[in-house]
């Protein structure tokens, strides 16, 4: 006889549903949530409900704001003369964890997404350099070309970020276009 307990169904499938959450890991933190800790489990989803509220993209460069400015575009302090092009608004939280990049940044998720008018108007307000951050692969090298074909007619220096091999990790753990990027983009020691 198999026992379904259905609100408990229902949580696991809907943690499940988050990325990189297996069945297990959901099973686990729903088991937690609703037999051992309820405090937690209403402090998430109040959080989750308040997040899904105020949360938005940014008017002008599409990262998650509160406001209809993110904290990057409203910062004056910012150098506008760099724009780092990045496929997600979680990107930016990433390189922005760093503390190193003081320019801004302009979101486009695929070609298909991509706002020309925006863009242009971005490059238009005094922008020297567009920096790609993306994930390598064929299809954001594609990208790349795509988005610097339209901007070709300004005055821009366009660089990505490095690529090749991360710290600790064992060749045979790379893959090859990683690999291939490493050695093609190699630096004198």
């Amino acid at each position: 006889m198999k026992i379904r307990v259905e609100s408990f169904e229902n949580l696991v499938n809907a943690l499940e549903s988050l990325p990189s959450i297996g069945r297990k890991s959901a099973q686990r933190m729903a088991y937690h949530m609703v037999m051992e800790d309820h405090f937690s489990a209403l402090k998430i989803a109040h959080a989750i409900e308040r997040a899904v509220e105020s949360l938005q993209r940014c008017e002008r460069c599409g990262a998650m704001s509160e406001d209809e400015l993110c904290p990057v575009c409203s910062d004056v302090t910012r150098d506008h003369a760099k724009l780092c092009i990045v496929e997600h608004a979680k990107d930016i939280l990433q390189i922005e964890s760093i503390g190193e990049y003081d320019g801004t940044y302009f979101v486009v998720e695929s070609v298909e997404h991509l706002d020309g008018g925006k863009l242009t108007e971005r490059i238009e307000e005094g922008v020297e350099e567009v920096i790609f951050a993306f994930t390598p692969s064929i299809a954001t090298d594609a990208m790349i070309l795509f988005i610097e074909e339209k901007l070709k007619d300004y005055d821009l220096i366009f660089t990505k970020i490095a690529q090749g091999v991360p710290t600790g990790v064992n060749l045979e753990n790379i893959d090859m276009l990683s690999l291939s990027r490493a050695l093609q983009e190699r630096v004198r020691v």
